[in-house]
């Protein structure tokens, strides 16, 4: 793919509309609604994403490095940080309309310890060492919580309890995710209606699909194909761009260090201003 093909860079159709006027202002807060459409190249950033989309950890790191529950609503530990007890979420569904389920979060925990559950909503864990920073490790991406006996991909399959149900998906191209109703972070996260992200090889073309309009963030653009061009932003700077992002796009004060794509949560966490 060297250039755009108009009629297909989106099969949904979405890149047919064009983005809000350039330099739209950005909204103090979050606002519900709109597409946020994303341009990746063809490495693991497809993936990321969509699992920040789908699936939930039992923790998460926010953008300025927080630790908050997800699935998990508290914890605790010994003084030597090798036996912890975590509480679990009541309220979390999976797209396939499965309450989690204690046995879910074993399976994770697992990966880790010795496990297993003292109440319906209480897992005790055992480690062969002491971690004290077990929390931040489970909000890494490598724990998200299954259904029992499924795994992360193929994409199209992907069953999680996250903000965003798979609508349309194919590994390694593209990945269309639609907002949950009634989610239990409604009002905290997973703003937008749909999030799409589609794999494009060349960063002159992800450059060019932002310019035009027919994507909100281009990850690892070319960066001579986005000099003059005004309205956008880019992080974490112009000189050295990562994400360069339209202006109609609102975004977290502060994005995730560890990856460009605010640790793959970008579905939930950002929104169309």
């Amino acid at each position: 793919m060297t250039r755009i093909d108009r009629r297909a860079l989106f099969a949904s159709g979405a890149a047919a509309a064009l983005l809000a006027a350039t330099g739209a202002s950005l909204a103090d807060t979050p606002k519900k609604g709109g597409t946020l459409r994303l341009a990746v190249p063809r490495d693991d950033s497809l993936e990321q994403v969509a699992r920040g989309a789908v699936f939930d950890s039992l923790t998460e790191i926010a953008p300025d490095g927080t630790l908050r529950g997800e699935l998990a609503t508290g914890w605790q530990t010994d003084a030597d940080a090798r036996v912890w007890t975590f509480d679990l979420r009541d309220d979390a569904v999976f797209h396939d309309g499965t309450p989690l389920e204690i046995t879910d979060v074993l399976a994770v925990l697992a990966e880790v310890g010795r496990a297993e559950a003292m109440a319906p909503n209480r897992v005790h864990l055992e480690l062969a060492q002491a971690n004290p920073g077990l929390p931040f490790m489970l909000a890494d991406s490598r724990f998200v919580v299954k259904r029992s006996g499924q795994t992360v991909s193929p994409l199209h399959a992907a069953n999680g309890t996250g903000c965003y149900r798979v609508e349309r998906a194919e590994d390694g191209r593209h990945f269309l995710g639609r907002r949950v109703v009634g989610h239990y972070k409604d009002g905290q996260a997973g703003w937008v209606d749909a999030i799409e992200a589609i794999v494009i090889p060349d960063a002159g073309v992800r450059a060019e699909a932002l310019r035009d309009g027919y994507v909100d963030v281009a990850a690892l653009p070319d960066k001579a194909e986005m000099q003059g061009v005004r309205g956008l932003r880019f992080h974490p700077s112009e000189a050295d761009m990562a994400l360069a992002v339209a202006g109609a796009v609102g975004m977290p004060r502060h994005i995730a260090g560890p990856s460009v794509l605010d640790d793959g949560r970008i579905a939930e966490r950002w929104w169309m201003a």
